[in-house]
């Protein structure tokens, strides 16, 4: 009896830390949910029940009286860690690696998922900006502007999120500081519109992926967490929105 518990026990931990990493890493609610049922499935719990939301996650089976939950407390963008626990869930499946061995390679996932080096991130977010500023109907005179701009926006978003982990300021200062080094750009003639440096720069901070997930969720009949997901993402836009309306009001 004590080794069922204990089997039973590693499958709903199993399950709940794959679901609690796909949820963590901006994956849609019917994506996780049939990710855990099919760990459950595949470890020999045919009948499992799971409901997942933005902020937690719940699972038990119906041959058990054991049911547990999960708590959802950060949420970022990672499809890299997503793809990696829909992988090893396959390899499960097709037992090539046992339930052990599944627990301990998603214990391990966030030393095993590839990472990008911050240096990397911060001019990959300068490039991203003033190539979508330009495609946006910039011009070149705001090309390199707009590639600075968007390096500071990034970072200061990177590290304030890092250092005082309060949500929505880190969006607020990225799009204040945006906003500011796009008015002393053209202010000093460094640039030549204001506006097209503010659009290119903030687009890194745009959460497209989360209102893309909100509405898929909403569509597929998650209303909770597609609804939890599109508030927050109207939060952060309005964090960016607040910061840039500042700056116009106090220097424009």
């Amino acid at each position: 009896m004590d080794e069922q518990q204990s089997n039973i026990q590693l499958i709903l931990d199993t399950c709940l830390m794959a679901g609690k990493i796909m949820t963590e890493s901006g994956s849609e609610v019917y994506r996780v949910e049939d990710t855990m049922n099919r760990i459950a499935e595949n470890a020999g719990q045919k009948e499992s029940v799971s409901y997942v939301t933005a902020t937690g996650l719940f699972m038990g089976f119906r041959s058990s009286n054991y049911t547990q939950l999960e708590n959802v407390t950060e949420r970022s963008i990672n499809l890299e860690k997503v793809a990696i626990v829909n992988n090893l869930s396959r390899k499960f499946a097709d037992k090539e690696i046992t339930l052990e061995e599944l627990n301990q390679k998603l214990t391990n996932i966030n030393h095993e998922a590839p990472t990008y080096s911050v240096s990397l991130q911060i001019f990959a977010a300068g490039i991203v900006s003033c190539t979508l500023m330009y495609i946006f109907g910039g011009t070149w005179q705001d090309f390199l502007a707009t590639f600075f701009v968007g390096m500071v926006g990034f970072s200061v978003a990177y590290f304030t999120k890092e250092w005082l982990n309060i949500k929505f300021l880190d969006d607020f200062l990225s799009a204040f500081t945006i906003g500011l080094l796009a008015y002393l750009a053209v202010r000093f003639h460094l640039a030549g519109n204001i506006d097209n440096i503010i659009i290119g720069a903030v687009m890194p901070l745009v959460p497209g992926v989360a209102i893309t997930n909100s509405f898929r969720d909403i569509l597929a009949g998650h209303l909770l967490s597609g609804t939890a997901r599109a508030t927050e993402a109207i939060f952060v836009a309005g964090s960016i929105g607040i910061g840039i309306a500042i700056v116009f009001k106090l220097f424009m």
